[in-house]
């Protein structure tokens, strides 16, 4: 499907070869446009992209800031191995997400933003059906669902509201029993009695995004979309009120100007940094996420759908045969260094929970940088400079909302009203 776009063919750079930018390019591309991306890393999905939870996970739309949130922030605050951790730094940037963060908390904001996410979550994943049935692209997706359940009574208490909301949205996150998640997840057997109850949605699914991502990729090659790999961006330089190139060095450490017609950053958490010289705030703050990897070891023990334990704030997805944990978020700057007491953490739920599941001898752990807004609503859409478009901010759903968010900035680059009713920015 190649769609008409407003004006001519234009020269479109994308900033970033994760999930974000190379979505962008593909769409893109598809409208017709010769599309050049850039990265500073050897292969695309190499940071944020290369190790998530692996969920397309539309009912994952309740924002981390809702009204419970700060209590639990408090209490967290003495825990090495809390599911979300403030680490208190002398950063200004940290202190103004915190705020914005705490104003996201009342039930009104709460509703908004659950509102936007589930909005570009449902499009998104019917976007990313079709591009699968339209190229037949594999990346072990699963298409079971994805099971939430609970094992606090006032967790699962506090999960029906939002659900409720979810389903008048068209998210069809249904309210069932800890048998009935027993009867889907056979695996949750071992903590049957442990279980308050559990929400289902069926339409949600699974997959792994790096192999996605690097698939794409050969899509986006074949139409004939450059990468410029190991290509460090150093600046965005405007002139005469527009962006007029972006400068990099190669790997050799050779300087490029590199022009285009119209710019979209997908840099993640390293967004805002490159926005800030330009006169652009972005209201983005890096929060590390974990990520443990395991082989299947006994496959009776196993779970085969995608699952949510909302209370540890961690998913769960069957990846062929291994086994993908993630979750957890820390607020400490650009910090990348693995915390081993909060990898080994999931291992310690992951073995409550599935007991002999997967290999722990064999445990891989990653951390990346999750872009995260205070209300977790990304940042899509125009800029204040004509020709920069914004594809970021997607915190931990960047899988779910990927396609969606691609085919959308695509769209307004070509001058195109995007097909979701969504915030997008620079509309006013």
């Amino acid at each position: 499907m190649r769609c008409p776009h407003q004006g001519a063919i234009l020269r479109a750079i994308v900033l970033g070869s994760g999930l974000l930018g190379v979505s962008s390019a593909y769409y893109l591309s598809r409208l017709g446009h010769e599309v050049t991306v850039i990265d500073r890393q050897g292969s695309p999905a190499a940071e944020t992209s290369f190790a998530n939870g692996g969920q397309i996970s539309v009912s994952h739309a309740e924002p981390w800031a809702n009204p419970s949130a700060p209590l639990k922030v408090l209490k967290w605050l003495a825990r090495e191995d809390a599911p979300l951790l403030f680490r208190i730094r002398a950063d200004l940037r940290q202190w103004m997400w915190v705020l914005e963060f705490l104003g996201e908390c009342t039930p009104e904001r709460t509703r908004h933003n659950i509102e936007q996410i589930v909005r570009l979550g449902t499009y998104s994943r019917q976007m990313l059906q079709a591009l699968r049935q339209e190229t037949g692209i594999e990346y072990d997706q699963r298409t079971q669902g994805i099971l939430h359940f609970y094992t606090n009574p006032r967790e699962f208490e506090a999960a029906q509201k939002p659900a409720e909301q979810m389903r008048a949205l068209g998210c069809d996150r249904r309210v069932i029993s800890a048998d009935e998640a027993v009867a889907i997840e056979p695996a949750l057997a071992h903590v049957r009695l442990q279980l308050s109850g559990a929400t289902y949605t069926a339409e949600d699914e699974s997959g792994d995004a790096n192999l996605f991502a690097r698939e794409l990729v050969k899509l986006c090659e074949q139409a004939g979309v450059r990468f410029l790999m190991n290509h460090t961006i150093t600046a965005l330089r405007e002139a005469g009120g527009k962006l007029d190139h972006v400068e990099a060095t190669d790997k050799d450490g050779r300087f490029q100007r590199i022009r285009g017609d119209a710019y979209v950053l997908c840099m993640g958490s390293f967004s805002p940094l490159y926005a800030a010289p330009l006169g652009i705030r972005l209201p983005i703050y890096p929060a590390k996420g974990y990520s443990v990897t395991l082989p299947v070891k006994d496959e009776s023990k196993a779970h085969r759908v995608s699952l949510t334990d909302d209370e540890y704030k961690l998913v769960f997805s069957r990846l062929g045969n291994r086994l993908r944990i993630a979750g957890t978020a820390e607020l400490n700057g650009y910090d990348r260094d693995l915390n081993r007491v909060r990898c080994e953490a999931i291992v310690r739920r992951v073995e409550q929970l599935f007991p002999g599941a997967g290999d722990t001898e064999q445990a891989q752990f990653w951390t990346g940088l999750r872009p995260a807004t205070p209300s977790n609503v990304p940042v899509i859409g125009k800029s204040k400079i004509p020709n920069l478009f914004l594809n970021t901010g997607h915190g931990t759903l960047g899988w779910t909302h990927s396609c969606g968010s691609g085919i959308s900035i695509a769209r307004i680059v070509s001058g195109l009203p995007p097909e979701v009713d969504f915030a997008f920015s620079g509309n006013a």
